[in-house]
């Protein structure tokens, strides 16, 4: 349990950091509550690394406070260090030595009792005990990722923070990689907070989320309830060409049909019978002169919970991100 008694792992209230004229983080307020996989959703640039800078003491908000667990990360950095776990987005490990060394040096960095009876215990968990002695630099993506998240659980710390942990991985690196993580919270109590901008990721291991967009928490609950605040169904219409700006009012007058959102050549609408609105949309588009490739009719997703707080779709977002830089 955090110092101060309290249920929650970590409680950030306010936090800014600007760079220059950049605003990396505007206000951002997030509370994890202990022995849970919480999830920091968003896409690339959003500024869910900023802020796991900030609570693993690596950077000073330009204003805000945090606790993690229980301790103001601003006037006690040192003992917050000694609490956590950080797998940062690129590899901490030293590629000319072995994974065994590595994991021995970081136990002896954070007075480990037997570092080395501890880095076998982790060699053996993660996999890893074949390539024991080889050099990390011969490692696959998986393997050092997976040594990565044993260096970061060398000293058993209560909260761990895994900033991005299955970027660049394949699908079976990347399936091993939720299980393990699953297994923190599930089975020894520890608390995960994990960044992340796959929605398919947030959506299967977290408890909770706070969904992040330009430096501020603009939802955040379990997946199932924020998603279930959506209620009806969410038709999508894939165009042939980018749709006619007057597309969305010719839809949002329709009855049943709500939440239009025209997107180049893709309009989203909710409705509570999706397939009974799909006849009438089709026709309305119809006749609007608006040709229609494809149309679809789902459960609403973690994608139509990001479009209803930010008016774009997620795929939209990581795109112009991707463009801006």
């Amino acid at each position: 349990m955090p110092e101060t008694g309290t249920p929650f792992s970590i409680e950030a209230h306010g936090l800014t950091k600007t760079y220059g004229d950049v605003r990396a983080l505007d206000g951002l307020d997030v509370s994890v509550p202990s022995g849970t996989v919480f999830g920091l959703l968003g896409p690339n640039g959003a500024g869910k690394s900023t802020a796991v800078k900030i609570l693993t003491t690596l950077a000073r908000p330009t204003s805000g406070t945090a606790l993690v667990q229980g301790i103001d990360v601003l006037r006690h950095p040192g003992r917050v260090r000694r609490k956590i776990g950080v797998v940062a987005q690129k590899s901490g490990s030293d590629p000319m030595a072995t994974g065994r060394e590595n994991l021995v040096l970081q136990g002896r960095l954070y007075g480990v009792a037997d570092p080395r009876a501890r880095a076998g215990e982790l060699l053996a968990r993660f996999d890893l005990a074949d390539a024991a002695d080889r050099l990390v630099k011969g490692y696959s993506g998986g393997m050092q990722r997976r040594l990565d998240v044993a260096l970061g659980l060398m000293h058993r710390p209560e909260l761990l923070f895994l900033d991005e942990p299955t970027t660049g991985l394949d699908p079976e690196a990347r399936a091993a990689m939720w299980l393990e993580i699953s297994h923190l919270a599930g089975e020894e109590g520890m608390t995960v907070l994990l960044t992340t901008h796959y929605l398919e990721e947030a959506d299967r291991l977290a408890d909770r989320i706070a969904i992040v967009d330009r430096g501020r928490v603009v939802a955040e609950g379990s997946p199932d309830a924020l998603k279930g605040e959506l209620r009806g169904d969410v038709v999508q219409v894939e165009l042939p060409e980018p749709a006619d700006p007057l597309a969305e009012s010719v839809l949002a007058g329709l009855p049943g049909v709500r939440d239009v959102l025209v997107a180049g050549r893709t309009i989203s609408a909710r409705s509570d019978d999706g397939a009974g609105a799909v006849p009438s949309i089709l026709g309305a588009l119809g006749e609007a002169g608006t040709a229609v490739a494809a149309v679809t009719v789902a459960r609403p997703s973690l994608d139509d919970v990001y479009l209803r707080h930010t008016g774009r779709r997620y795929s939209q977002t990581a795109e112009q991100e991707g463009a801006s830089r």
